[in-house]
């Protein structure tokens, strides 16, 4: 175990008790679920109640630029093959959030925590996490957050010495920069689809040499590490060279690359990568995406995609034309105001489908598709892009807030 199982503080369970009276008025109010107004509420009261709060359990941290909330998910699912879990499952991944979905875990054994890229080294602080898994760095948020080479150097930095196993993408130079200093990781083969922010060392600045899927700086010497966890087609090698059939409802490579981080997490909690692969199986959505749903008598299936690898990815497993798609993008405070990354997207992936574009951002957006030379209807809300779609179940491909914007409208 993490540590010892005495009871809380008085003042801790004070603020536990206020941050979930807070929560409760937000989500009556209709504010949503309340889990950052209360974590905030609560951390106001008992600054050091993360701390105290994990104190019992057997933490692992899951970051990343994508991928975090799924693969947050599948470790959960396989962990409770061997005990109770507390996770914040609905992605509040900010010490706030995080302190009110560990609120809820008083009688968890594993605390399996999604944690926002800046917010890393000080959550491993408080949390003393026995494994962390670093999925893959690019960029995203470019007016909050740091550049991904600056971001990687923090994580350097705070992670230097953890006594945690770090889990680690050995595909991604910038997350193998980012995990070199800590004694003990766990490196994985999950793949890089997206590689326009890893052409330059992060150790000496050089131009990186990319053959196949190697990697390697040829002026310092930085380079690959060997892999122990392997992603191969629809299987994982785990590190004794057997291959364990991955079988999962969620759709895509990247998805099957979040599946072979997660049996590596599992592994060093000691569930075997049979029985952590097919727990994940039970895994149909996340947080609703991937979610079908049936909106004005029509199929949509919801998809989340808030930066450029992300995007890289949704097209990858869409369906093929002539389905049809509907694009939706917002830049508020939780997208980031900045859609210059809009032109990083390479849309003309989306050739021979009806387009409709939505979303408080949607003529930015129709710039983007108009310079790309596809053909495309710009509509006021979902309901018009529904009707003015063809036949075929739509894919609906959306960033973050509009994605929420989706799924309040369509039921979901």
């Amino acid at each position: 175990m993490a540590g010892n199982s005495d009871p809380l503080s008085p003042r801790a369970k004070l603020a536990v008790t206020a941050g979930k009276a807070a929560a409760a008025v937000s989500k009556a109010a209709g504010r949503g679920s309340g889990s950052v107004i209360g974590g905030k509420v609560a951390l106001r009261l008992d600054p050091d109640l993360l701390r105290a709060l994990a104190q019992h359990l057997d933490v692992t941290l899951v970051s990343a630029t994508n991928g975090k909330t799924t693969t947050t998910r599948l470790i959960a699912e396989a962990l409770r093959a061997a005990g109770p879990v507390v996770s914040n499952a609905l992605g509040a991944n900010m010490p706030a959030g995080i302190t009110s979905a560990l609120a809820a875990g008083s009688d968890a054994r594993y605390g399996v925590i999604e944690v926002d890229e800046k917010y890393l080294a000080g959550v491993a602080r408080d949390t003393e996490p026995k494994c962390i898994a670093l999925l893959n760095l690019s960029r995203d948020q470019l007016d909050r957050a740091a550049e991904t080479r600056m971001l990687a150097e923090k994580w350097r930095e705070g992670l230097s010495g953890t006594k945690a196993v770090v889990v680690a993408n050995a595909d991604d130079p910038l997350i193998v920069w980012a995990a070199s200093s800590s004694p003990n990781v766990v490196w994985v083969a999950a793949g890089q689809e997206w590689k326009d922010d890893a052409w330059s060392c992060p150790s000496c600045g050089g131009v990186l040499q990319r053959p196949g899927d190697d990697w390697g700086c040829g002026e310092c010497g930085f380079r690959r590490p060997a892999p122990s966890w392997v992603l191969h087609g629809d299987y994982v090698l785990d590190p004794q060279g057997s291959a364990w059939p991955i079988h999962l409802q969620l759709p895509g490579r990247a998805n099957k690359a979040n599946a072979a981080s997660s049996a590596a997490v599992a592994a060093v909690f000691g569930v075997p990568p049979q029985v952590a692969l097919e727990r994940m199986y039970q895994v149909q959505a996340v947080a609703g995406r991937y979610d079908v749903v049936t909106f004005m008598d029509r199929q949509m299936r919801l998809l989340l995609a808030k930066n450029p690898a992300g995007w890289l990815e949704t097209f990858s497993l869409i369906d093929a034309p002539p389905a049809p798609v509907i694009l939706s993008v917002n830049a508020r405070g939780a997208d980031g105001t900045d859609t210059s990354w809009l032109w990083d997207v390479d849309y003309t992936r989306l050739a021979g489908r009806p387009i409709c574009v939505i979303g408080d951002r949607k003529l930015d957006l129709a710039v983007r598709l108009e310079v790309a030379g596809l053909e495309f209807r710009v509509c006021e809300d979902v309901d018009e892009a529904v009707r003015m779609c063809p036949p075929g179940r739509i894919e609906t491909i959306a960033n973050y807030t509009a994605f929420q914007d989706l799924r309040r409208r369509v039921g979901n």
